[in-house]
């Protein structure tokens, strides 16, 4: 395994009074070389355009005592070996304790490449992801990580707290639907004749603000809202709705705020509305794997979720700041393994996952021509969805034993919590815990201090679809992850 070292200057992180609550923000930039590999899709694509820059936006918070630092970083997700990285080079950096330190992926599919192991060689669709690009890009992102977390420190000023909650409407939908085949089928397409009815419960539509006033500062804005930035798509780099949504904010308060946006439990949901109204397809094209995405459409959605948090930003109710707190509980979840038919489900998976590597290879994956294609007869995110439950079945045969998944949350008096859930959580996930949080306020974060895949309810499973197709973790996972957060919350809230 490679080992990177980092120069960083130590500081140090209790820098408020005793008992005075304080905040700062800081904003690096971390876009990446043009020629990157861009994760996000079952195929080799590479940066040729750059839209709008990527960043990490971070905040501090300190009561005196304790320091937390909450991070949100423009890519698609973070490898738990990448994030562990990046949380010790903020630790080192500041002297916040590393268990205080949070980073978190917005989850757009037009970043660079983080979501990875550092043995030298990553394989995404058959593909040797990894180049020297892409090794130098990762130690500037660790690099950047802890100059933000020096800048949001040394920016720490008095702050009070206060928050909102509003609505955006008819950007984020259920992506699973039932079709006259019985199957479940994730983005069937727009206006398919073979839809019977969307799967699951409404999309959680809420907008959730909390609103930092920093004596002698600009005020900072967290916006928590929850659905998959994969609006844009193609070769080029872009931070897709949570970064445009940063910009639009800012621009409305005529520059007088700073914002950042944490993405919440989106795990299926995302911008694709099988049944658009007059109007609502503007700005949308259809791209290779049957799903309408487009920029025009991404920032379509930063302006809804905007002016969402407009509508509340200069009438949030006031919340009490208090001591900081943060805590780690480690979830046991069994393994999805094909249970019937070990063998012939393994040689079914190793024969797709050739034919998908041949496709790769040769340039054909995805398209008319591609291997998969021609013998299985799946195409668009079917063929997507084969091709991932092949691998998942693939990598699932070597693990031994249940998986231990970490859920971290750092919390501020009873007032405020964040919860770090390092995967992608279905929506209803965020629903529940913010049903029965013990804080006025909790926000649930994807993605964040690592990427294992999706957390499914365990109807979906029986159901089918991409997402509980290529999830590592056995049926029980969402109920296991709502019992273990909400035990954490409510330690860290006595």
């Amino acid at each position: 395994m490679k080992r990177f070292v980092f120069a960083v200057t130590v500081m140090a992180a209790a820098v408020a009074l005793a008992g005075e609550f304080k905040a700062g923000f800081a904003r690096v930039d971390i876009t990446p070389p043009l020629g990157s590999f861009m994760p996000g899709y079952y195929q080799d694509r590479r940066a040729k355009e750059v839209l709008d820059p990527l960043e990490i936006n971070m905040v501090a918070f300190s009561d005196g005592a304790r320091t937390a630092l909450i991070a949100q970083v423009d890519t698609e997700g973070i490898s738990d070996e990448v994030a562990d990285l990046m949380r010790d080079a903020a630790a080192k950096a500041t002297g916040v304790a590393r268990g205080a330190v949070i980073v978190h992926a917005s989850h757009t599919h037009d970043g660079g490449f983080l979501e990875r192991t550092l043995s030298g060689v990553a394989f995404v669709g058959g593909v040797s992801a990894a180049t020297e690009v892409d090794d130098v890009y990762l130690k500037m992102v660790v690099t950047r990580t802890a100059d933000a977390a020096v800048n949001a420190i040394k920016d720490l000023k008095p702050a009070k707290l206060s928050c909102g909650r509003s609505e955006a409407k008819r950007i984020s939908f259920g992506r699973r639907y039932l079709m006259k085949d019985g199957k479940v089928a994730t983005n069937p397409g727009t206006n398919n004749p073979d839809i019977v009815k969307p799967v699951g419960n409404p999309p959680d539509e809420e907008v959730q603000v909390l609103r930092i006033d920093c004596e002698g500062a600009k005020p900072i804005c967290i916006i928590n809202f929850q659905t998959h930035p994969d609006v844009v798509g193609g070769e080029t780099i872009t931070a897709d709705w949570p970064g445009l949504t940063r910009k639009v904010f800012e621009a409305a308060t005529f520059g007088n705020s700073r914002c950042l946006v944490l993405n919440g439990t989106q795990g299926d949901v995302n911008h694709c509305n099988v049944l658009p109204k007059p109007g609502e397809m503007n700005g949308l094209k259809r791209d290779f794997d049957a799903v309408d995405r487009g920029y025009d459409h991404a920032w379509h959605m930063a302006n809804v979720i905007s002016a969402a948090a407009l509508n509340v930003w200069m009438k949030c109710a006031p919340l009490e700041a208090g001591d900081i707190n943060f805590g780690t509980e480690n979830v046991t979840v069994p393994v999805n393994r094909a249970k019937d038919s070990d063998e012939k489900n393994l040689a079914w998976a190793n024969d797709v996952w050739s034919l998908h590597e041949k496709s790769e290879a040769e340039g054909v994956a995805g398209g008319d021509k591609d291997y998969v294609t021609l013998k299985y007869g799946w195409k668009g995110m079917e063929l997507t969805t084969e091709v991932a439950r092949a691998g998942r079945i693939r990598k699932m045969e070597k693990v031994k034993g249940d998986h231990v998944i970490p859920l971290d949350s750092v919390t501020i008096g009873k007032s405020v919590a964040f919860g770090a859930f390092p995967g992608e959580p279905f929506n209803d996930i965020g629903k529940a815990i913010k049903a029965k949080s013990p804080f006025a306020l909790t926000i649930c974060m994807c993605l964040s201090n690592g990427s294992r895949g999706y957390f499914p309810f365990s109807d979906s499973y029986k159901q089918g679809g991409y997402e509980s197709a290529t999830s590592p973790f056995g049926p029980s996972v969402a109920d296991d992850l709502i019992e273990g957060e909400l035990k954490l919350l409510n330690r860290l809230a006595k």
